[in-house]
């Protein structure tokens, strides 16, 4: 026990080396490990069991919505990739090949699965009567651009949800790329406590192949941006490329208007990187499985007895997961320190002192803050604590965030802001050249035009050229 002591905690401040501290926690917290093969990882329980919770909760919002789950093939073949010829440009790069037997075509691992899905839909869409179409993916994808592997953030292989869907107007089109980012941000800042800016990507950074991308972004603590998930409108480009038609109420032929949508592992990484602390993990209580542990304080004398009221306990708090930890051979403390390293919201503790008094202790991940609890008003306390937390763990997290997004109006000021670890918000041009200069030149790119801004008659800060609305940049993973 003496060794694992050593070794348990982290070595490396938060503030000290980010990165590091980063990627100590991810590990420590038994989250993921590295895997053998360059810019690939594993996803231990602790960090599948938080993408499972994500992952029910958007299944259902997705039926709330009327979206249906589907799984689409991991190979795509070669043709596909080239009806569209930006989208087939952009991913380009990316592409993972497998060799193909003599006289078929060659394959790719899906680096995104517009190419594959659209196929079919060309196939079942024939009338306005399978309008709309709304069909959702959970799956891996490939991307082979990796060259340094930061685990959930930077890595060849990933896990996402793609929405794929496919309508007979603009309109109706336009209304779902806003509702399936709206609901994006409803849930990183509703159940991960991640506050974000949602808006609309420039041409230069929005998604390959399409119309325009909508997007939510969020600031980690070392100054970068990071996207927790984008939404966009394809046009009806994907529809002409892939055949996809319908008849409508006229008895005409016409091209439907299509849309995508997702988000991805990455935002367990955001998890990490916001809330973390010198401890470990702090998952937000909204998404943690399991809510509060129950860290018995045990002598020989009353051992049994003990143990016997916390299983008691936690039997009657199954909503919130609670569990006993009931190792004999490591101490109270030993077990206080693990449970603050793998983020549980919440440790109740339970001693013969408090037997007496018929209370429990319950000490919340975030703060350090006790509270007694009398054993009869614990299940109606526990949800009021975990909501506390929430709401204390977003509004650190909403501060930060405003604090550190800075309005400049020069590139003088810009370059002192991204210098500064901060986002840069200006008046912009939204012109590509000047765009791929300042990224050249600071390392920053634009994240979004934020919406429900009033057009301007102003300049660019870069160029000087007209501009109407202003840009946030930053550096960002």
């Amino acid at each position: 026990m003496a060794e694992k002591e050593q070794t348990l905690g982290l070595t490396v401040k938060k503030g000290v080396d980010f990165s590091e501290w980063y990627n100590q926690v991810v590990l420590k917290a038994e989250l993921a490990d590295y895997a053998p093969t360059r810019g690939f990882m594993v996803i231990r329980p602790n960090g599948y069991a938080i993408w499972e919770s994500i992952q029910s909760y958007f299944n259902a919002v997705m039926e709330k919505h009327k979206v249906r789950n589907a799984y689409f093939p991991l190979l795509i073949p070669k043709s596909f990739f080239e009806k569209e010829a930006e989208h087939a440009a952009g991913f380009a790069p990316e592409l993972a090949w497998v060799e193909a037997e003599e006289g078929e075509e060659k394959v790719a691992i899906r680096p995104t699965s517009e190419t594959i899905m659209y196929d079919f839909y060309g196939k079942w869409i024939r009338s306005w009567r399978d309008l709309p179409l709304r069909i959702n993916q959970w799956c891996n994808v490939l991307r082979w651009e990796v060259k340094q592997t930061k685990l959930f953030l930077r890595t060849r292989e990933f896990l996402w949800q793609e929405g794929h869907c496919v309508y007979a107007t603009k309109g109706d089109c336009d209304r779902e790329v806003r509702l399936f980012l709206d609901e994006y941000k409803k849930m990183v800042e509703e159940v991960l406590a991640i506050p974000v800016i949602a808006g609309v990507k420039t041409e230069k950074e929005k998604f390959a192949g399409a119309f325009y991308t909508t997007t939510i972004e969020a600031l980690m603590p070392d100054g970068r941006a990071l996207q927790m998930g984008t939404s966009h409108n394809l046009g009806q480009g994907f529809a002409k490329a892939f055949n996809i038609r319908f008849t409508d109420e006229n008895a005409k032929e016409q091209l439907p208007w299509q849309s995508s949508w997702g988000f991805s592992t990455r935002l367990i990484g955001a998890i990490v990187m916001v809330h973390g602390d010198d401890k470990g993990l702090v998952l937000p209580p909204n998404i943690a499985r399991n809510k509060a542990v129950i860290v018995p304080i045990v002598f020989e004398k009353s051992k049994e007895q003990v143990l016997k009221k916390a299983r008691e306990i936690a039997s009657g708090l199954d909503e919130f997961g609670v569990f006993v930890d009931d190792r004999d051979n490591y101490s109270a403390g030993w077990k206080f320190n693990e449970w603050e390293l793998k983020g549980i919201p919440l440790r109740i503790e339970l001693g013969p002192k408090d037997m007496a008094k018929k209370h429990v202790v319950v000490v919340r991940r975030d703060t350090s803050k006790k509270e007694f609890v009398k054993f009869s008003e614990l299940k109606k306390r526990l949800p009021k604590i975990l909501g506390e937390m929430h709401a204390e763990m977003f509004a650190k997290a909403k501060k930060f965030l405003d604090l550190n997004i800075v309005e400049v109006k020069n590139y003088g000021e810009f370059k002192r802001a991204i210098a500064e670890k901060k986002m840069a918000l200006a008046y912009f041009c939204m012109d590509p050249e000047p765009e791929e200069k300042i990224k050249e030149e600071t390392g920053a790119t634009s994240r979004c035009i934020p919406f429900d801004q009033k057009e301007a008659n102003a300049k660019c800060f870069f160029s000087g050229k007209p501009a109407q609305k202003k840009v946030l940049f930053a550096k960002s993973y």
